[in-house]
Order: C-alpha cells, then sequence, then structure tokens
C-alpha cells in the first residue's frame, strides 16, 4: 500500500519542495518514482487518484499547485499554461480540457512539432501576467479572462464555460479585467470581451 503521510512521501520517494523550479512532492508521474502499474495499482487500492498527467495522494487536496504540477509531463520548459488549462488549474473549472492551451513564455519561437494534446499559441506571454504554481508557469486570472473573452468572442455570440466559470470564481478580477483590456494595444477581437465585460448579466454569470 502506498502511504499518503506527507512526511512519508516524500521521504519515501525522495521528494522535496523548493521555492523556485519546485519538485511537488505530492505529484507522482508515470515512470519516474513509480512504474504505471504501480500506480494504477495504487489508485485500485484508493490510495492515489488522477490528476492531469499525473496522480496524487487521495487525502490530499487538490489545489492550483497539485493541478499546474500534474501537466509537467506534457508541458516543455518555455510554455505556460493558458486559457481553458489555466481556467482549470486556477480552479475555476472542475475538469482539465481534453486539450491543453500552451504559449510561449520566453523570446524563443519553437520551430517542431508539439504533443498534438496541446493547442499552442506562437505569441509570448508577458513575464507580469504570468504567475508560477507547482513550477509551471501559468496566466494569471486576470490574463486567463481576458484571453478566454477574446477566443469566445472569435468563435461565439457569448462568453463560453470557461470564461463563465473564471467570472464566477473571482468576481473580484472583473475591473482588474476591464482595466487591463481597455489599456492593452490593438488585439482581435477586445472591444466584444470589454463589452461583456461591462454587461451586468456577465458579471452576474
Amino acid at each position: 500500500m502506498l502511504s499518503t503521510d506527507r512526511s512519508a512521501l516524500s521521504a519515501r520517494f525522495g521528494c522535496t519542495r523548493q521555492t523556485d523550479g519546485m519538485i511537488w512532492p505530492f505529484v507522482y508521474t508515470p515512470g519516474t518514482r513509480l512504474s504505471l502499474a504501480e500506480l494504477a495499482a495504487a489508485r485500485l487500492d484508493g490510495d492515489v487518484v488522477e490528476v492531469g498527467e499525473a496522480f496524487m495522494p487521495a487525502d490530499v487536496v487538490e489545489g492550483p499547485e497539485i493541478r499546474a504540477a500534474s501537466l509537467r509531463p506534457l508541458v516543455a520548459p518555455g510554455l505556460a499554461l493558458t486559457h481553458e488549462s489555466a481556467a482549470w488549474v486556477h480552479g475555476a473549472l472542475a475538469d482539465p480540457p481534453v486539450r491543453h492551451s500552451v504559449q510561449r513564455c520566453t523570446e524563443r519561437r519553437r520551430n517542431h512539432v508539439l504533443d498534438h494534446r496541446l493547442h499552442y499559441r506562437d505569441l509570448q506571454l508577458p513575464a507580469r501576467e504570468t504567475v508560477h504554481l507547482g513550477g509551471m508557469p501559468v496566466s494569471s486570472r486576470v490574463r486567463t479572462l481576458c484571453d478566454l473573452l477574446r477566443a469566445d468572442a472569435a468563435a461565439s455570440d457569448a462568453p463560453r464555460a470557461g470564461a463563465v466559470a473564471m467570472i464566477a470564481a473571482f468576481p473580484g478580477i472583473l475591473d482588474e479585467a476591464h482595466r487591463s483590456l481597455a489599456s492593452s494595444g490593438p488585439l482581435p477581437f477586445k472591444r466584444q470581451a470589454l463589452a461583456w465585460l461591462e454587461r451586468p448579466p456577465v458579471r452576474t454569470t
């Protein structure tokens, strides 16, 4: 049986918590400390549960740090989680998207094929709009909401689940999101996104 005592887990698998480049102690990736077969057996025993691309102890709270760290096997260094993926990490969405959204957070452009499970946008995410959770770069709550609203404006006539969930989970960021988007340079679908932020129905969804 896989012990879920925090000190025991850290001692058994040699995991330590670091401020930068964190090795998150309660996220288990198949093939690192334990094989997929071992983790699957632990899951059947009720010791671990699946989270993102990894596993976590069943008695540990699934917070933003663990959600972000669970996507390390999928997301290469230099890429940040954005859009619905960031909304899931921040806790607005209950389930991760089928295809994760990423964006580069470095100046270097990507010139190779990424994992088919990723939706890659070749735009640099500014450091001021990036937070680090579980050792992973993630778009901030405000940036995530703005990105989702602009993406929704391009594809729909109303905000979709990700944006609505962000508004419901974090209503206090609406004014900051409006200011951030209004003060940005020319952006596709910016006007519609601003209009949605100003409409009372969006603010109370």
